[in-house]
């Protein structure tokens, strides 16, 4: 039996990279962040895939005239890197600490960032780590596969830590649809 409501239903976003939002401040909650990394599990990933994968985020990049570095890295190995115009040395920065947290951590750095905030704390301010070191700020997302869990990381810097993260998961959503 269906009960009416009087809440029209959401309506659909315009890219995939958009969860819908149930904060009033439009970011996505833990849950759909825990929920976007568990469907973006990889059958594989090669150097071939990194190559595809960076070349797509570097499409959209261009698209939008976002000022932007880019990086992947499997097992420790940087796989691909492009800065785009309007980014900077301290993009680099950022990625490499971004990352880090993803490596420490096995989530996204938005997700672990997120957590700490649900917490009415900071990362800087809880997690005990250098924040010179790691950064639990947006754009830096696992590259999971299917039997061997989180074997690298995928990070764009550049834009406002939300943003950075919403290229990413778009990115990976059209690659993981083109597989």
């Amino acid at each position: 039996m269906s009960h009416p409501t009087t809440t029209p239903a959401p309506t659909p976003t315009t890219t995939p990279a958009s969860p819908s939002v149930t904060t009033p401040d439009g970011t996505p909650t833990v849950e759909e962040l825990q929920a976007q990394e568990r469907r973006l599990v990889l059958r594989r990933f090669s150097y071939e895939d990194a190559w595809i994968l960076g070349s797509l985020l570097v499409g959209l990049a261009r698209e939008r005239r976002a000022p932007v570095a880019i990086d992947i890295h499997r097992a420790g190995q940087q796989l691909f890197h492009a800065a785009l115009p309007g980014s900077s040395p301290d993009n680099d920065a950022w990625i490499a600490r971004k990352r880090r947290v993803v490596e420490r951590y096995g989530e996204s750095s938005y997700l672990v960032g997120s957590r700490f905030r649900a917490k009415g704390t900071t990362f800087e301010a809880s997690s005990r780590l250098d924040p010179d070191t790691y950064a639990a700020h947006g754009g830096s997302f696992p590259i999971a596969v299917e039997g061997a869990g989180v074997i690298g990381a995928v990070t764009v810097s550049g834009l406002p830590q939300l943003q950075d993260h919403r290229l990413v998961v778009e990115a990976l959503e059209e690659f993981q649809a083109g597989r």
